[in-house]
């Protein structure tokens, strides 16, 4: 506004002086600036027509080839888009701009700036709180319960069946297994109540044994001789012996035992039938309505752990938070070809984008400008590029001020 308020000034300048030229005395000056004036204002005055021809008629009078913006608004407008998808942003001009992107920087350079304010981390950590305390856990344990039970229903157990067999074999399952029930009985046989126990037990089956002749004789001979605690001791001692020689990794009793149980155990992981067994009896535990009361248990126990690390890290300001970031950064720092790749890929992916919706920003720009009245389009470009005009109109009043004085003086030289 101001610059055209500049404008008509110069104009009404030269209007004024050339008026006022024309009562003045005559003399070499006066002619002088009356030929600066009267070509100033003639200079102007053109500027003026020029320029809002340009936008609209001038002073309302339809002249032909006036108001050019509107009478050209669909020619400019396909221009604009035209050159805005062939010169200013082009598809390729963007695809380069992306492959010379450096995401992964920019990302964290971009968030390590917001995370290094104290306050924007507590409330992070408020957020999180907010939605782990609001979260209905029985509709979650609804959900795991169901989820778990489909899974069962719809996957082949075969294959995870014979793979846990292989699985055990190979990390030595079946071994630690054994050493540890054998670690149980001979704690078990070592037990005072054991000895007794087998003592008596033994003892007292004995005693029910009928037999003739001599094995009966030499029956009730031992039994004479070996009292229930005796019996007991010698059980327990054979036991305790029978278990070390085991547990020897050289032992070819172990060995044995070791390849039965590899042997029965490739054959139960083959049975359909074990499996069928396997998948029904999981259905029903999941299927149990204790189970859901165990998952929502946990869930509750797992809010109140998450809850109490939240308040503790709310206290210390969010600390874990940029502790957390430089970890994920300075791994990933590390691995420059897997960041590579993944920047690739996203960039690949945007590249993907802009291929398919690239006609949409054409589009978009022209519903903008459709969508524009005459007014509000002319309104916006005087705005956008009316102060510059206005200048010209300046300069053509100071301009045509010169020149005409010039013209003057070659006048009265010829």
């Amino acid at each position: 506004m101001r610059t055209k308020y500049i404008a008509s000034s110069s104009l009404i300048v030269m209007g004024i002086g050339f008026l006022l030229t024309l009562f003045m005395p005559q003399n070499i000056a006066v002619r002088l600036l009356q030929g600066g004036f009267e070509a100033g204002l003639v200079g102007g005055f053109a500027d003026w027509f020029a320029v809002t021809a340009l936008f609209r008629h001038p002073m309302g009078i339809p002249i032909p080839h006036t108001s050019l913006l509107l009478s050209n608004r669909d020619k400019i407008i396909n221009s604009l888009i035209s050159a805005m998808e062939t010169e200013l942003l082009n598809k390729e001009s963007i695809k380069r701009k992306l492959s010379q992107s450096k995401i992964f920087k920019a990302l964290a350079s971009g968030i390590f700036k917001l995370i290094r304010k104290r306050e924007l981390r507590k409330t992070m950590i408020s957020s999180v709180k907010s939605i782990v305390e609001t979260m209905p856990l029985d509709k979650v344990a609804i959900s795991l319960q169901r989820i778990l039970a489909g899974y069962v229903r719809n996957k082949e157990l075969e294959p995870i069946v014979a793979q846990t067999a292989v699985s055990i074999v190979e990390s030595q399952y079946d071994e630690k297994v054994l050493d540890y029930a054998l670690d149980y009985g001979k704690k078990w046989a070592s037990k005072p109540e054991s000895e007794v126990m087998l003592g008596n037990l033994v003892h007292s089956k004995l005693q029910e044994i009928q037999l003739g002749g001599m094995k009966g004789f030499a029956v009730q001979a031992f039994l004479g001789f070996m009292s229930e605690e005796k019996l007991g001791s010698l059980l327990t001692g054979m036991m305790i012996s029978s278990i070390d020689d085991i547990a020897k990794p050289d032992s070819e009793n172990r060995e044995r035992i070791l390849q039965e149980i590899r042997m029965q155990l490739t054959t139960a992981a083959l049975n359909p039938n074990v499996t069928l067994q396997i998948k029904s009896w999981l259905d029903t535990k999941l299927t149990n309505p204790s189970t859901q009361v165990f998952i929502l248990n946990q869930l509750e126990e797992l809010r109140g752990q998450l809850l109490h690390k939240l308040n503790s890290e709310y206290d210390n300001g969010g600390r874990l938070i940029l502790t957390a970031f430089r970890w994920i950064t300075s791994s990933l720092s590390k691995q420059e070809q897997l960041v590579q790749k993944w920047e690739q890929g996203i960039l690949s992916l945007i590249g993907n984008i802009v291929e398919t919706n690239y006609y949409r920003l054409g589009l978009l720009v022209k519903d903008n400008l459709d969508q524009m009245d005459d007014q509000t389009l002319v309104q916006m470009l005087e705005d956008k590029v009316g102060n510059d005009l206005q200048w010209i109109r300046v300069n053509g009043a100071i301009c045509g001020f010169i020149i005409g004085i010039l013209l003057t003086v070659l006048h009265m030289v010829v």
